[in-house]
């Protein structure tokens, strides 16, 4: 379902925000649309492929672990020395 979003903007910001659409060639309306889309994209956090990309970073640094009940009862420990 399609929802209406209005924003409020002084006359000469509107003259601004037409021309850089029509730069674009395209309509103010879809123009807003791939803005905010861009900044969500951007500003929403890690994408599902920068959080993969991290991931083989990660991987590929080979550092040593344990077995997850290890570890696991280490961090237990260390929470009893405080």
């Amino acid at each position: 379902m399609s929802k209406r979003l209005q924003i409020v903007v002084q006359d000469e910001e509107l003259e601004q925000l037409r021309h850089a659409a029509a730069r674009e060639g395209l309509t103010l309306s879809e123009w807003a649309r791939r803005v905010l889309h861009r900044a969500r994209e951007t500003q929403g956090g890690p994408t599902r492929d920068r959080k993969l990309a991290a991931l083989d970073r990660a991987l590929a640094c080979g550092h040593p672990t344990a077995d997850v009940e290890e570890m696991l009862a280490e961090i237990e420990q260390g929470r009893d020395l405080r």
